[in-house]
């Protein structure tokens, strides 16, 4: 058995397009539906605006990776050697975790068909590695 090489975190049960989405989506939810303190939506939008500045978004080279016709059930993985972006999701966790909000850390070998790729992330299709 090969040892994990992609981390994913997400919720441990599908919505109802029958994909587990990841905990960006899901603190982006608390949020959007303002269940979060003031303390937590600082921290929230903090850590968005580093990301968006820190990483690569690949919708903006690849617009139609998480189209849903074109690429239904696609979600990002990353490479369990970007430890700064897995620690920084940890903020993502945190704000899920104070509001009972389920998720789990999925490692796997085997992601899926990638469909984009960079030194920290890819999409793959969740045919092969269920979401």
């Amino acid at each position: 058995m090969s040892a994990p090489l992609y981390v994913r975190f997400r919720s441990p049960i599908p919505n109802a397009r029958g994909v587990q989405v990841g905990v960006f989506a899901l603190a982006n939810g608390l949020a959007g539906a303002g269940k979060l303190n003031e303390d937590e939506h600082a921290r929230w939008r903090r850590s968005n605006d580093w990301f968006e500045v820190a990483y690569a978004e690949p919708t903006r080279t690849h617009p139609a990776v998480y189209d849903r016709t074109v690429n239904p059930g696609a979600v990002a993985w990353f490479k369990i050697s970007a430890v700064e972006l897995i620690e920084k999701t940890m903020v993502y966790t945190q704000l899920l975790d104070a509001h009972r909000v389920a998720w789990e850390r999925v490692e796997t070998s085997f992601p899926g068909r990638i469909l984009y790729e960079d030194d920290i992330q890819f999409i793959a299709t969740c045919e092969a590695n269920g979401g």
